[in-house]
């Protein structure tokens, strides 16, 4: 038998070996992974809050997260009761997952300016400075959520939308100090 027929020979069978075994695994259902406790539900698909390792990870949490429809702000309402209305939900969302405000490690904060009909979007350095002016307001509120010299690590960028009627939205992680009974 010639080298080049064996290897087309052990080629067939290591081909048929691999799609054999892997046909179940490729075909079969994928069951979610069971929800850790103190986690919540996923708001939107994709995303959602959990717990692993004792270290609480929240994902998108913004202004109108925790609160009736009847009481959702729209982009044209101030900013700064946007950012009060999103920090007060992350700390309501930190308590739940047995964490506090000064647990948390990082954040990452995004910001953005109204879209909405009747309002113009400035641009240039009238942009900027609408940026700056929220990046100065959203500052001021956050510091008054924690301890003095405990507020955490934290990156901020203003996007061009985010979804929901939010002007800001928040995503990081926090160590759980008292993991919440099992439900």
């Amino acid at each position: 038998m010639q080298a080049n027929t064996r290897r087309s020979f052990f080629g067939k069978i290591t081909a048929m070996a691999a799609l054999v075994t892997g046909v179940p695994k490729l075909f079969a259902q994928q069951v979610p992974p069971a929800s850790a406790p103190g986690a919540e539900k996923p708001r939107r698909s994709g995303g959602g809050n959990h717990t692993h390792d004792g270290i609480y990870y929240f994902s998108g949490t913004g202004s109108n997260d925790g609160y009736s429809k009847e009481d959702h702000v729209l982009v044209t309402d101030p900013f700064e009761k946007h950012v009060t209305r999103t920090m007060d939900a992350l700390k309501r969302s930190l308590e739940g997952a047995g964490c506090t405000m000064d647990s948390i490690l990082h954040l990452t904060v995004f910001l953005c300016l109204p879209l909405a009909d009747g309002i113009t979007m400035p641009t240039g350095k009238a942009r900027f400075d609408a940026h700056k002016a929220q990046y100065d307001a959203l500052n001021k509120i956050y510091g008054t959520y924690f301890s003095a010299g405990k507020a955490p690590s934290r990156a901020c960028m203003a996007l061009e939308w985010i979804p929901g009627d939010s002007l800001i939205e928040i995503v990081g992680s926090a160590v759980v100090l008292n993991p919440p009974a099992d439900k």
